[in-house]
């Protein structure tokens, strides 16, 4: 089975940039602050991600129901409200603690051993239900929100982006979601900010 297409639009591209499966899960849908980019508009979009993410491979194309794309966008926004509420202190909305409880508790996926070039590598079958996928992510969303982990995720420092990030750097001083991305729009506009300055 051929690949779901890459989407013409560069702003419908998947970042990967949060360092988990839930951080990556919650960019599906960019420009939390300004005009929302929904990266899922279909079923398509979801098979693409899954196989992006590494969570499925090109099979699980045909699999992707309308359902599955609901119940995904559904838990994709809990866990959101879950995450920025747990980052402020503020104690989460019980039905969003209950919607992604409810995703953890299905049956996830069933990672296998590959072996590529003599080495092991880890490998997730396709074939498997969406469903699993999104227990996977919500599971993964569980143990950040409940785990020691929580007061490394930040959100991206460039107030056009909402993306959130896992801060793995030594001195946990990372502001931006990837230096190729913010990080390099803020240098340019620092360094025209300053380049007016002197002129």
């Amino acid at each position: 089975m051929v690949p779901p297409a890459a989407p013409a639009d560069p702003m419908l591209a998947f970042p990967f940039f949060g360092g988990r499966p839930c951080l990556d899960f919650v960019a599906t849908l960019g420009r939390r602050h300004a005009t929302p980019v929904e990266r899922l508009p279909d079923p398509a979009a979801l098979a693409r991600w899954i196989e992006q993410a590494r969570l499925g491979g090109p099979a699980d194309e045909a699999r992707v129901t309308t359902g599955d794309l609901a119940a995904a966008r559904t838990l994709r926004e809990a866990t959101h409200r879950l995450l920025t509420a747990a980052m402020a202190g503020r104690a989460p909305d019980p039905a969003d603690a209950d919607q992604v409880n409810q995703a953890a508790r299905r049956p996830d996926l069933v990672p296998q051993l590959a072996l590529r070039d003599g080495r092991p590598e880890l490998h997730t079958p396709s074939g498997q239900p969406v469903r699993a996928v999104l227990s996977t992510v919500a599971r993964d969303a569980v143990l950040l929100v409940g785990g020691p982990l929580l007061d490394r995720v930040k959100e991206c420092g460039n107030p056009d982006c909402s993306l959130l990030f896992l801060d793995d750097s030594q001195a946990r001083r990372r502001r931006w979601c990837s230096m190729d991305r913010c990080g390099n729009l803020a240098k340019v506009a620092g360094y025209r900010s300053r380049s007016r300055t002197t002129s």
